[in-house]
């Protein structure tokens, strides 16, 4: 079982966020058949881990890979500069993967350490589903866990209601925190991704959210393990596998969501660190077949490069 950080992030207002971001321009570099040439997107960027010299957000020198999936972008994590996309602004359904930026609402607002009842109306919803009972009391670190490692719907709407009182509500706040980090093409209506109408984002917005999440080094812990081992309240435990099968195969690769639906085919938002440099890199609408390899074919160009290249 992976041991979480003891201390705990405060509430982060959005004011204090908008004082503390940056504002930069992400700029496309790679050019070809589905790229966007000298296209931009202001954002509020989220503060690097580490600040690496400015050539390590090079664009790699060889091209980017061929890749099966319809919407693609990926993002120097340090600089958000935009080494490849693909329709990255096409609006469509985002599956599970806007669970990262149901994991960032519950962070801003209060402790992880808080405890509360699950209720019974946390339980109605379609699986993917952990398993947890009305009445039964958790922690929000202990949900969080399992939100983002093995994607359970049901602690989404409970840690949702935890925060805002209900899922109508949670998902204002999804918006306003979407709003304050620059995602200008995405609505967000619960904080599963089960499909909704008028419910979409994009893959350059999924990248941005991204880009936040892993600023924090909490969910990073969260997202980078393989198998959490959940403790429900009778004492009964489970091992969860992490449906991130990139963790697997790029020894790297250190995040982040998946998500499938009918409606949003096979999604993935991963996150790699490699000499001195990290990237994210989302994939949405899929097939089984090339989820993965698009992902790891995408992290390897961006990261497996010289350090000078």
């Amino acid at each position: 079982m992976m041991e979480f950080e003891e201390s705990f992030f405060l509430t982060m207002r959005y004011s204090s966020l908008l004082q503390l971001l940056s504002l930069i321009g992400l700029s496309s570099c790679v050019q070809g058949p589905h790229s966007f040439q000298s296209s931009q997107l202001t954002t509020h960027s989220p503060v690097p881990v580490a600040t690496p010299s400015s050539s390590l957000a090079t664009t790699p020198s060889l091209p980017a890979p061929q890749i099966g999936a319809p919407r693609a972008i990926v993002v120097d994590y340090a600089s958000g500069r935009v080494l490849y996309e693909k329709n990255s602004r096409e609006r469509c359904a985002v599956a599970s993967t806007q669970k990262l930026m149901t994991a960032l609402c519950v962070m801003d607002h209060g402790s992880l350490s808080h405890r509360f009842s699950v209720h019974k109306s946390d339980t109605w919803v379609v699986p993917t589903k952990l398993g947890i009972l009305p009445g039964e009391v958790y922690s929000r670190r202990t949900l969080l866990g399992a939100l983002l490692v093995k994607s359970g719907n049901d602690v989404a709407r409970a840690l949702a209601r935890s925060v805002a009182g209900s899922e109508a509500n949670f998902s204002k706040v999804m918006n306003q925190k979407a709003r304050s980090l620059g995602m200008q093409d995405s609505h967000f209506l619960n904080p599963h991704g089960l499909t909704a109408s008028g419910q979409y984002s994009t893959a350059r917005d999924m990248a941005i959210c991204g880009r936040a999440a892993f600023q924090s080094s909490t969910l990073r812990g969260i997202m980078d393990t393989k198998t959490y081992t959940f403790r429900f309240a009778n004492g009964r435990s489970k091992k969860l596998e992490n449906t991130n099968k990139v963790l697997k195969t790029v020894n790297y690769c250190n995040g982040m969501k998946t998500g499938t639906t009918r409606a949003s085919g096979r999604c993935l938002v991963s996150s790699g660190s490699l000499n001195g440099r990290s990237a994210i890199v989302v994939i949405l609408g899929a097939s089984t077949k090339n989820v993965w390899s698009d992902s790891e074919k995408l992290l390897r160009w961006a990261l497996e490069r010289p350090v000078a290249d």
